[in-house]
C-alpha cells in the first residue's frame, strides 16, 4: 500500500503525465493490489480546491472528491495521527495538511508519492518520487 499526496490523486485524474516515472510505477503496482490510499485530510482539501475555483471541475464539488477519490482507501486522522503531525521537525513543511499526510504515512508504516521537495528532502517520511 502506498499513500497518495493531494497533488499526485488530482495528478493522477487529470495530468498523470506530470507523474515521475517512479512515481507512475509505483502507483500502478499498488492499484492492481488493492493499495492506493488518501488520508482523511485530502478529502478536504480537494473540497476546498473544487469550491474555490483551484481546479477544472465538471459538475458539483461533492462529485468530484467523491470521483476522485472513490479508487483509495481513505485512512483516518486517529489520535496517533494527530500527534505525529505536531512532532515533526521545523524542517518539514509548515502545512497542517501536508504535516496530516505524512504522520498518516508514518503512522501506516507506508510510502507517500510525493513531488514535495521539503517532505521528501526532510527525510522524516518514506517517500516515492
Amino acid at each position: 500500500m502506498i499513500l497518495l499526496d493531494t497533488h499526485v490523486l488530482i495528478w493522477l485524474a487529470s495530468e498523470p503525465g506530470k507523474l515521475s516515472k517512479e512515481a507512475r510505477e509505483a502507483i500502478r503496482i499498488s492499484s492492481r493490489a488493492g493499495g492506493l490510499a488518501i488520508s482523511a485530510i485530502t478529502l478536504w482539501e480537494l473540497g476546498w480546491l473544487a469550491t474555490h475555483g483551484r481546479l477544472e471541475i465538471g459538475g458539483t464539488a461533492e462529485a468530484f472528491v467523491e470521483k476522485i477519490s472513490s479508487r483509495t482507501a481513505i485512512r483516518p486522522i486517529t489520535v496517533k495521527i494527530a500527534v505525529l503531525a505536531n512532532e515533526f521537525s521545523a524542517d518539514y513543511s509548515s502545512d497542517p495538511c501536508d504535516r496530516l499526510i505524512g504522520a498518516t504515512a508514518l503512522a501506516e508504516g507506508i510510502p507517500l508519492v510525493t513531488k514535495d521537495a521539503k517532505i521528501r528532502a526532510s527525510k522524516q517520511v518514506k517517500t516515492i518520487w
